[in-house]
């Protein structure tokens, strides 16, 4: 008989020759638990996801209790669910009032694909600009705004009209132009390590993106949800998108992304055609259901009013002569180190240790740090304490 794990390497389609093999029975809080109750304490939330830590018990109510009363009904658009009107209205009741309108999608990626369609639609224009070590998803439109060559060249041809600026480079908004449909951009950007931009710069490129006739498309699938110290991101910088994008930490562990606007631009995927943008599964009443029982957590328990302070408690504990450069946004954070290889040893010996965390997909010699927001102050000591003896070692 097949081990779990042989069924994993020669059934389920892998994504990488070394994926990270670790098996997991259970999880709750920070911790996740594999055979024999090995125990992990999680220091990346699956990517920005567990925000609010695993198997929280509301979120895991909310999604029992709407799994008995009803799961699919009808393609996305069609009938009035409960879960999804609730959670549109939870959402449009902490954004600002142009951010009125919620397009529910299955994941990140298919926000991305559907707030393009909808510039697009808007603005009569088809260049897209985006930014170096961007990353807005997988599949082919999102692919096309992904910057890094590397993992677009195997898939050409992608969408043509794409420009791809530096990444807070203020000189560079010039190139926005009278053609330019929209600028997606992270506002805080995450898989280059945890890049933060000026004020100056995003609000001077949000007066561009005005002065232009561009939307402004910020997808906060990592750093929404407080993640950085705020709900969204974007609050920071007092600016307010065109379109906003939601994934992750969105569904409260379940699969759930959004794409948000204002009524008057959103209305324009009603008619010609008729379903501008449709989707089976997307706003899946038990995923609405989880994210609505987890975006209550994160106020109900004002989980954003710590995220700063513990971040501050990492950033104090973390320092290592072996550390290039650290690099925080409320509790996403990035360790750099000399190379790769001696961050992925630092990586296994942290994982063996019972900490888990990983690197980032433009900036492998760093190391990422983005625990759930409900982590506490010994476990985040404990977590410091097995990072620095690792580094140690190495």
């Amino acid at each position: 008989m097949l081990t779990p794990r042989q069924v994993f390497l020669q059934h389920v389609a892998q994504t990488s020759a070394a994926p990270l093999m670790i098996e997991i029975e259970r999880a709750e809080g920070v911790y996740m638990y594999g055979p024999g109750d090995k125990k992990y304490l999680d220091l990346i939330s699956g990517i920005s996801v567990s925000n609010v830590g695993h198997s929280h018990p509301r979120v895991v109510k909310a999604v029992q209790e709407q799994a008995a009363k009803y799961m699919h009904l009808m393609v996305y658009g069609e009938f009035v669910e409960a879960p999804q009107t609730a959670f549109a209205k939870a959402l449009v009741d902490i954004l600002p009032a142009s951010l009125n309108s919620v397009f529910f999608t299955n994941s990140g990626a298919e926000a991305t694909e559907g707030a393009m369609k909808l510039a697009k639609r808007h603005t009569g224009r088809t260049q897209f600009i985006h930014f170096r070590n961007s990353y807005h998803g997988s599949t082919q439109g999102a692919l096309s705004l992904i910057g890094d060559e590397y993992f677009k060249r195997a898939f050409r041809p992608l969408l043509p009209d794409i420009l791809c600026l530096e990444y807070g480079n203020i000189n560079d908004l010039s190139k926005i132009s009278t053609q330019t449909a929209a600028v997606v951009i992270d506002p805080v950007q995450a898989e280059s390590g945890v890049t933060i931009p000026s004020i100056e710069y995003m609000q001077a490129l949000r007066k561009v993106c005005t002065n232009k006739g561009a939307l402004l498309i910020l997808d906060e699938a990592q750093t929404a949800f407080g993640r950085c110290g705020s709900m969204f991101a974007f609050e920071q910088y007092g600016i307010v998108p065109d379109i906003l994008l939601l994934a992750k930490a969105f569904g409260g562990g379940m699969p759930l992304g959004a794409f948000i606007s204002d009524t008057k631009i959103m209305s324009q995927l009603t008619d010609n055609p008729v379903l501008g943008h449709i989707t089976t599964f997307g706003g899946h009443p038990v995923s609405c259901a989880a994210g609505l029982a987890a975006l209550q957590v994160i106020q109900d328990e004002n989980l954003i009013a710590q995220v700063e302070r513990k971040g501050k408690l990492f950033e104090s504990k973390l320092k290592h002569s072996k550390i290039k450069s650290v690099r925080r946004k409320g509790l996403m954070m990035s360790l750099e180190f000399d190379s790769f290889e001696q961050n992925k040893k630092i990586i296994d010996l942290c994982i063996g240790n019972g900490v888990l965390t990983d690197w980032f997909l433009f900036a492998p010699q760093c190391m990422r740090i983005g625990p759930p927001l409900i982590i506490s102050d010994d476990e985040i000591n404990f977590a410091c304490d097995v990072i620095l003896k690792a580094i140690d070692q190495c």
